[in-house]
């Protein structure tokens, strides 16, 4: 009697054309975030915290303080990766080794000839230095990827926890690039 019960219901639930609470109801409590539930992405922005994946199939949001941790964790991912792109500039910079200076005349002021220098520089293929790069490289492909997928949950939340900390952590951390550049222009 209660499995042909649960039958009809069945049956009933999908011959019933959907209605918007309708079936968020019947994917939050009759399937209790089964398979069916996993399937139903979402295809627009949304503010909840209940049933949201993240990443992982064992990391699910069901609660206000889980969405806050969560939006925390993802800030500092998000920061951590614009940190990571700034530090690999450094350390690029810092491991470049002189390869050869190229000399060319350039016309100069009242028909003089000026010679200009071109210092070019770059890495050896197998050394620590490009070894660190690769794998530092690695890391934020990763991360960015990660970025994006937290990004395409369409939770509101989440969003913002991407954007706020891609914008905190260029705000920290790429400063003194900004100004070194400002210099060098200036002595130009």
């Amino acid at each position: 009697m209660g499995m042909n019960h649960m039958d009809m219901n069945h049956m009933d639930n999908s011959t019933m054309p959907p209605s918007h609470h309708h079936s968020t109801t019947s994917a939050s409590h009759s399937h209790g975030g089964g398979n069916n539930g996993m399937m139903m992405m979402p295809m627009t922005f949304y503010f909840g915290f209940h049933n949201v994946e993240l990443l992982f199939s064992g990391l699910v949001i069901n609660t206000p303080g889980e969405m806050a941790g969560a939006f925390v964790a993802v800030f500092l991912l998000a920061m951590f990766y614009e940190g990571l792109k700034i530090a690999r500039e450094g350390l690029l910079r810092k491991s470049q080794v002189s390869i050869r200076y190229n000399s060319m005349p350039v016309p100069g002021p009242n028909g003089t000839i000026l010679m200009e220098t071109h210092k070019t520089v770059g890495q050896q293929m197998l050394s620590f230095p490009h070894l660190l790069q690769t794998v530092l490289h690695v890391i934020q492909v990763v991360i960015s990827y990660f970025l994006m997928l937290i990004f395409m949950t369409y939770n509101g939340y989440l969003c913002i926890a991407v954007a706020a900390g891609a914008g905190t952590g260029y705000f920290l951390f790429s400063w003194k690039k900004a100004v070194v550049v400002d210099i060098t222009e200036h002595c130009h």
